[in-house]
């Protein structure tokens, strides 16, 4: 890095000025232009307002000195406006330029200035204009493209006064207001005119007039704003939020604010994740703000460039993709692959992990005239405690490239909307996104879905469907963007589900709002002997070792399951006519079962919708543009694993008539507990107490020892249990 300290300012001034005159760049045809004398041009015209230096072509024309900006990036910014000041008259082809109010108030007082120069009157050295006035641009310095964005939390002061770039999501977004740079005053006595340039966010206005007159006569004038003569500035204040992934476990997400003006105003919504290049300064503040804060002082980050990532997230995941990966994930098994690859820990579950991989690919959006038919994918996961619900849900939460993860207890309708708020600078009311805007195209994760209440969960119903949040709070009645995938966990009401009831009395949530799940997913704890077995050697082996058991197919890393999803959503496949038939009919066919057995489940357009949807997806996983027969027979098969997980399939052993010696033995066992023995006269007690007769009792026993189930002594007196 340059020293400070050794920089020559006005040999810097010189290089600059070539710089804007002479650098020369290629355009798209390959023509070579003036770059900034075209610019500078615009300017003198009035058609454009803003001059962008980029540093990647100062750096080419002069290395040092774009570290030189980087490093003292204030002062740099006010030394190119003095030369585009000076050199603009150079480039002013035409006279007849586009004037306005403070355009002719200005020449007035030029040409006023002029007479009473020729008359022998000076103006005061003390009042002379302000360049803030005069000066009709802006100037915004564009970051090197080689230099990669600070995380908001390492953002400290060694960054004061340089050119930073972070990333972040925007929690709140003040409205545009005209914000006074150079405030103009009349003296009520003379009738000259005082100008006060403002440079902070407060100011303390002008009181007397300074000028000869009125100190000469002593009267002391008042001071009276004009606002006809003042010059304002768009300017608009931006929060942004730091993403989840960088933040650490247990700590809270920071925040840093954004003071945008002039033309980098009205460029971020709330929800929009936005890259912000500006200058980090300390907030400075006079009178009696500054004796509330205290010794404290508050940061802000001066705009000087906003980009939207919502569309160039995906493509920037992408690029380092290579080959050998790429062979690696288009082979035969692929889908069943990246499947298992999510979350290997948690044991079994293969068609759940599949249609979570659905949802994090999503469908595609489609946009007829007049409405719009969501590609996100909406699925429920319900069943008994301890199946690793949350753990899925915690698994996708950080493997998807954006989401938000909450609970149903913790979470109001206003923290998964929108809270209104106070603005501290406007006082007026604004609004701040919740976790469904903040979570825009990407996922939300909700634990605990059927805890909510229910004032809160019908926020949840436009946004399920719309994919849009109508607020119509304290004045404000906006539409914001909640293009998001809900992944809910839910347990049933009474401790574990039970099949003789209906869905909704068993997870006690509406059908309007279980409709709107594409898939909804039973997962149940049925005891298996074998099942166990393997699901208690898998826990104890992650306990263990802290990995997933070795397996025939190896897991994918985290990080490459991320790319290899953001390339996939770049694709837009479409159902192909000749699959329209195949398609109607399945969901016919679905219809129909659904009215010739007990549906649990409530089969609608919207499953329709739902074939569609993850068809879609299955295709975007495969790379494919276009949508195969294979993949509507695996989202049927999908669908029909989702429904038969939530019938109740009777067992075969539920209802076979159970014989007294059954019985019997059952109780004999019962009263044997962890012995090996127990003496005949306790069982015929035992048994006589429960209602069966004392030969009863003789045959179960002759039956049990013929089938070497247990052994009598010879007295007749003891059973043992081999």
């Amino acid at each position: 890095m340059v020293a400070m300290g050794t920089r020559d300012y006005a040999a810097d001034k010189e290089t600059f000025k070539s710089f804007l005159t002479e650098f020369c760049a290629t355009n798209d045809i390959g023509q070579k232009i003036f770059k900034y004398a075209l610019q500078l041009t615009k300017l003198a015209h009035r058609e454009q307002v803003s001059l962008v230096v980029e540093l990647d072509d100062l750096h080419d024309y002069n290395d040092q000195l774009a570290e030189a900006v980087i490093e003292n990036t204030k002062r740099y910014l006010n030394m190119v406006s003095d030369i585009v000041y000076e050199l603009l008259p150079q480039y002013k082809e035409k006279d007849t330029v586009a004037k306005d109010a403070l355009d002719v108030y200005i020449e007035h007082r030029l040409m006023l200035e002029s007479q009473n120069r020729h008359v022998g009157e000076q103006r005061d050295p003390r009042n002379k204009y302000p360049p803030e006035l005069i000066r009709r641009y802006e100037i915004y310095f564009k970051d090197l493209s080689t230099s990669k964005s600070v995380p908001i939390r390492e953002v400290k002061a060694e960054n004061i006064g340089k050119l930073v770039t972070v990333r972040g999501i925007v929690t709140r977004c003040t409205e545009v207001k005209p914000m006074m740079c150079v405030a103009t005053y009349t003296c009520d006595q003379c009738g000259a005119e005082t100008y006060q340039p403002v440079h902070s966010m407060t100011f303390m206005p002008l009181g007397t007039c300074v000028t000869d007159d009125c100190r000469v006569n002593k009267s002391g004038g008042r001071l009276y704003l004009q606002t006809r003569g003042s010059r304002f500035i768009k300017f608009q204040e931006i929060k942004i939020q730091e993403h989840s992934d960088q933040v650490p476990v247990g700590h809270i997400p920071r925040t840093l604010t954004i003071y945008c003006r002039g033309e980098t105003t009205r460029h971020a919504q709330p929800g929009d994740h936005i890259s912000v290049t500006g200058i980090f300064l300390p907030l400075f503040k006079t009178g009696f703000r500054q004796i509330v804060s205290g010794l404290l002082s508050e940061t802000y980050l001066e705009a000087n460039a906003i980009t939207s990532l919502n569309n160039t997230d995906d493509k920037d995941a992408t690029q380092n993709l290579t080959e050998e990966e790429m062979a690696a994930l288009t082979d035969n098994a692929f889908y069943t692959r990246l499947a298992q690859s999510l979350a290997p820990e948690i044991y079994g579950h293969e068609d759940v992990k599949k249609a979570l991989l659905l949802l994090l690919v999503g469908g595609v959006d489609r946009c007829p005239e007049g409405m719009k038919i969501r590609g996100n994918i909406n699925i429920c996961l319900m069943g008994d405690p301890g199946v690793a619900k949350s753990q899925l849900l915690s698994y996708i939460d950080r493997l998807a490239l954006r989401s938000q993860y909450t609970t149903g207890r913790g979470s109001s309708g206003v923290g998964l909307t929108a809270a209104v708020m106070k603005d501290p600078i406007t006082g007026e009311m604004t609004l701040e996104g919740g976790a469904l805007v903040l979570a825009d195209r990407g996922v939300c994760c909700i634990d605990e879905f059927d805890k909510m209440a229910e004032v809160d969960r019908t926020a949840i119903h436009e946004v399920m469907e719309q994919q849009t949040i109508s607020i119509a709070k304290a004045g404000i009645m906006t539409c914001l963007n909640a293009r998001v995938s809900i992944l809910a966990a839910a347990n049933p009401a009474y401790g574990r589900y039970n099949p003789k009831r209906s869905i909704e009395q068993n997870i006690q949530l509406p059908a309007a709002l279980l409709s709107r799940f594409d898939l909804l997913w039973l997962i149940q704890d049925k005891p298996n002997r074998d099942k166990d077995l393997e699901l208690a050697r898998h826990i104890t082996f992650v306990h263990t070792h802290n990995k997933h058991p070795p397996s025939q197919v190896k897991a994918l890393d985290m990080g490459l399951m991320r790319r290899y999803i953001a390339l996939c959503k770049m694709k837009e496949p479409y159902v192909p006519e000749e699959l329209t038939d195949y398609i109607v009919s399945s969901y016919v066919e679905l219809r129909k079962e659904a009215r010739n057995s007990r549906d649990m489940t409530f089969t609608s357009a919207r499953n329709l919708l739902a074939i569609l949807r993850l068809s879609t997806a299955l295709a975007r996983l495969r790379l494919s543009n276009v949508v195969e027969k294979e993949d509507v027979e695996e989202v049927v098969r999908l669908l029909e694993m989702s429904k038969q997980s939530l019938m109740h399939v009777e067992d075969p052993n539920m209802h076979r008539h159970i014989n007294a010696s059954d019985r019997i033995f059952a109780l004999i066992r019962e009263l044997a507990g962890s012995n090996k023995s127990v003496k005949i006269n306790d069982v015929t007690e035992r048994c006589i107490d429960k209602g069966f007769k004392p030969d009863q009792v003789d045959v179960c026993i002759e039956e049990y020892e013929e089938l070497n189930v247990w052994q009598v002594n010879q007295a007749r007196t003891k059973i043992t249990f081999i």
